[in-house]
């Protein structure tokens, strides 16, 4: 089995700064990629940011310039750094990561429980 447990999220004011974290433990044997994606009342599911196992990083357009993604490969472990937060990034924000449990199977998308982040003006 294959958990990711994020931490992080709240509540802040527009300009302010939250910082999430996401560990992925269990059955791993491989991750490719790591994210963030969120979803906010109505909408459907975005991607936030991403980053490889070999540094190729992704970022949505409306975060670029004020969100960092980072990831530790030892702890199996992606952060998001969220800073100068607007109104409309309150989501809820779900890790994700695409990583094979044994030699013998090919990758597989899992995802975090969520984390409400919400930015209030």
């Amino acid at each position: 089995q294959v958990q990711l447990v994020e931490s992080g999220g709240g509540l802040v004011q527009a300009g302010g700064s939250l910082r999430l974290s996401c560990s992925a433990s269990g059955s791993i044997f491989s991750i490719n990629a790591m994210g963030w994606y969120r979803q906010a009342p109505g909408k459907q599911r975005e991607l936030v940011a991403t980053k490889t196992s070999g540094g190729r990083m992704n970022y949505a357009d409306s975060v670029k310039g004020r969100f960092t993604i980072s990831r530790d490969n030892v702890k199996n472990t992606v952060y998001l750094q969220m800073n100068s937060l607007r109104p409309e990034d309150t989501a809820v924000y779900y890790c994700n990561a695409d990583l094979k449990s044994s030699w013998y199977e090919g990758y597989h998308d899992y995802w975090g429980q969520g984390s409400q982040v919400t930015v209030s003006s």
